[in-house]
């Protein structure tokens, strides 16, 4: 069975690799799902690793709808993956009605050939999943990363045991796959499942210093974008 690594870090790759995974997706931030790592991550993780590495395209936290520069962006941030040799790409536009766009993803897909594509869990927030799988299956794309449409892979199982059933696109199971319930993906016939792992260390004792955390930016159904009202009027106060 192929063990996908989530690595959010140089660090997270060489444990992945030292640990015996197969290959790993590489992102950062996955507080809030993941977003795409830097170009000197990336460099320094192909450079050092022998196993497949993935890189996931998402511009930002938030929702899958893409405005257009946030789409321009995708596609240079998968060109420099290309250029950089990098194996496969993770990624996935999603309709404001939850629907695949299937003119963007396929735009994102026929881009990153020959590389690998995962189409990540966007997909768990598709409303009429079988239709999906078959748009994608159309495209070209060779895995879909889901949780079974559930909070975690193990409450969706019999989802993604069904859907699997259904295609010949790989249905990789993410989202609290551990060593407690790894083997259960394995047991319904699923050939892959995405892990990250995490364990946390490095601790310092922060009291009495301010939080640079920002809930104010951890918001799911809008997106955050500089206001030039706004900023216009603070250059006029000091100009």
């Amino acid at each position: 069975m192929l063990v996908e690594v989530c690595a959010n870090s140089y660090e997270s790759a060489l444990n992945a690799e030292n640990a015996g995974a197969d290959r790993i997706e590489l992102c950062s931030e996955l507080g809030v799902g993941g977003v795409t790592p830097s170009v000197g991550l990336i460099t320094l993780v192909k450079k050092e690793l022998n196993i497949p590495v993935h890189v996931l395209i998402r511009p930002r936290g938030g929702h899958f709808t893409y405005s257009d520069t946030e789409f321009d962006v995708m596609k240079a941030d998968i060109l420099a993956c290309k250029e950089l040799g990098v194996e496969g790409i993770v990624s996935g536009i999603l309709m404001d009605d939850f629907s695949v766009d299937v003119k963007r993803t396929q735009a994102l897909v026929d881009l990153a050939k020959p590389m690998h594509f995962t189409f990540h869990r966007a997909f768990d927030w598709v409303a009429r999943t079988l239709e999906a799988i078959k748009q994608l299956e159309a495209m070209g794309v060779q895995t879909i990363l889901t949780s079974g449409g559930e909070a975690s892979a193990e409450q969706g199982i019999n989802h993604l045991d069904a859907w699997q059933k259904q295609t010949s696109l790989t249905i990789m199971a993410g989202g609290g796959v551990s060593p407690k319930n790894a083997s259960k993906f394995k047991d319904i016939g699923l050939r892959a499942i995405h892990c990250s792992g995490t364990s946390f260390g490095n601790r310092l004792n922060l009291e009495g210093k301010i939080s640079m955390n920002s809930t104010k930016h951890l918001v799911e159904d809008e997106v955050a974008v500089s206001s030039v009202d706004t900023l216009a009027s603070i250059v006029e106060a000091v100009k």
